[in-house]
């Protein structure tokens, strides 16, 4: 176990036990997914995918990585991860939420829909289920876990991470408050759906050097968790307006009056919060605060 209060622990050390982490976490998980018994066990995986990118690409000016271990190779395996994990999410808002408080009609126009959802998700489950055992993904492991054992680092990353921290940390933070989807006024803006990833981007190279960092910054992961969740909420909502239209060719307004009339509700809930959320964060006061937690980590 790495010892983190060791005042010389270099960059490299720190992000070569981030990525041990992260593959020992991958190789865990892999026979979880693959037997489809809980779709926890998928959600985990998509996580430890998104870490694992997030530790090679913060730490990338500190480590020297095979040229074989690209972010292409491990965004392949994570988009076949998200469509089957959208799917599930759907399905279980579908009949978990909405269907025990819809009336009979409404239930019975659904059952095709749910049948066909179930179906994608077998498709999309068993692409994910050979992407996980295919060659170019098990070697890339592979050669992670060979890395780990005789890692290589840069200049930058043979130095202690401490006297490096407002580096990383700016680096982390960059231009999140410059996106544009801060200022979009519709909730089906584009632009929102990119935001949320740079949000969960940064949130995660926060918590990266959280352990490190000064107890404001913690405040800050957890208003970006916030943030993340409002926007993920409405995304959520309009993909599955979006599949219930397509698979009932219809407008749901007609189709499923109830159902449409709930999940407008809760989206326009979720924008409320959002945009109560988004004029806190970008405030000056706030972002101020940011600045003084960076300097206060370094100083």
């Amino acid at each position: 176990m790495l010892d983190l209060s060791a005042p010389l622990l270099s960059s490299g050390d720190y992000a070569r036990e981030l990525i041990h982490r992260q593959t020992r976490r991958l190789g865990k998980l892999q026979a979880e997914v693959l037997a489809d018994r809980d779709p926890e066990a998928l959600h985990q995986l998509r996580v430890s995918l998104r870490r694992l990118r997030t530790a090679l690409s913060q730490f990338a000016a500190a480590l020297v990585i095979p040229d074989a271990i690209t972010d292409r190779r491990i965004a392949r395996v994570a988009r076949r991860t998200g469509l089957t994990r959208d799917l599930d999410v759907m399905r279980a808002k579908l009949t978990a939420s909405w269907l025990p408080m819809l009336p009979d009609p409404e239930r019975k126009t659904l059952k095709p829909v749910l049948k066909q959802l179930e179906r994608d998700r077998q498709m999309a489950f068993d692409g994910l289920a050979a992407t996980l055992r295919e060659g170019p993904y098990l070697k890339m492991l592979a050669r992670l876990h060979k890395w780990q054992q005789s890692p290589r680092f840069t200049a930058i990353g043979a130095r202690p991470l401490r006297g490096w921290l407002f580096e990383w940390l700016a680096q982390s933070i960059g231009g999140l408050f410059l996106q544009t989807g801060w200022c979009a006024s519709d909730p089906h803006d584009g632009s929102l759906h990119d935001l949320r990833k740079t949000i969960k981007g940064v949130r995660y190279s926060l918590e990266v050097l959280e352990p490190f960092a000064c107890p404001a910054l913690g405040g800050w992961v957890a208003d970006l968790r916030r943030a993340q969740d409002c926007l993920g909420d409405l995304h959520d909502l309009q993909v599955l307006a979006a599949a219930l239209s397509d698979e009932l060719e219809r407008d749901l307004a007609r189709a499923v009056p109830t159902l449409h009339q709930a999940i407008e509700r809760q989206q326009a809930e979720r924008w409320g919060e959002w945009l109560a959320c988004s004029e806190l964060l970008l405030s000056e006061t706030r972002r101020r605060e940011l600045k003084n937690s960076l300097i206060e980590t370094t100083a």
